[in-house]
């Protein structure tokens, strides 16, 4: 198996109760700015939306404030979300400032208050954003699945001297292991089932 290839088939997970969808926006899924093979991470990610939805879980969008000439600034295009969003009790947009969703943000009292004890963590960029999310998830004691077609990065450009340019796929497959053997990291999105956070 090639580092690129796909993982073995894992076990059907159990059912989570939250999705967080981190930074899957304009400037990032479209236009000359896109991460490779956005067409597939779209697709994947408003699946994912449309089942979370469907089974009663809890949605988040996570949506990165770039600084001031970036291209995600607030309010400029690159920043929109991608996919539309239902809000109501159970589906709402979080800010950040920061690579990681619960620094400095309302993410850990949300999903608190939601009742949520496990995640699936989908987005960009898979070595930043999603991993440090899902890292912060795993230091809470949240069950943590990110589904391994259903993140994705930019190509690593090489270092003469030191290495050779690193694919997209291969940085993406290695920003998820490097989580540990805590984190759910070899299904697919299509396998990953959701339901409605208990009530104590």
């Amino acid at each position: 198996m090639t580092a690129s290839s796909p993982p073995p088939p894992a076990a059907r997970p159990s059912p989570v109760d939250a999705l967080l969808v981190v930074d899957v926006q304009s400037a990032f899924v479209t236009g000359p700015g896109a991460v490779p093979d956005a067409a597939r991470l779209i697709d994947r990610t408003a699946d994912l939306l449309a089942r979370a939805r469907k089974e009663g879980a809890f949605v988040v969008h996570l949506q990165n404030d770039g600084p001031p000439g970036a291209e995600d600034e607030p309010h400029t295009p690159g920043w929109e979300l991608h996919h539309p969003v239902a809000p109501g009790p159970t589906e709402v947009v979080v800010r950040k400032p920061f690579d990681d969703g619960f620094r400095e943000t309302p993410l850990g009292a949300v999903l608190s208050g939601a009742g949520v004890r496990s995640v699936a963590v989908c987005g960009v960029m898979s070595e930043m954003c999603v991993q440090a999310t899902a890292r912060t998830a795993l230091e809470r004691d949240y069950r943590v699945v990110v589904p391994f077609d259903a993140h994705a990065t930019q190509d690593v450009p090489a270092v003469p001297g030191v290495c050779e340019a690193v694919p997209a796929a291969v940085a993406s497959r290695v920003a998820a292991y490097a989580l540990g053997s805590d984190a759910e990291v070899t299904v697919a999105a299509a396998a990953v089932t959701f339901g409605p956070p208990a009530v104590d």
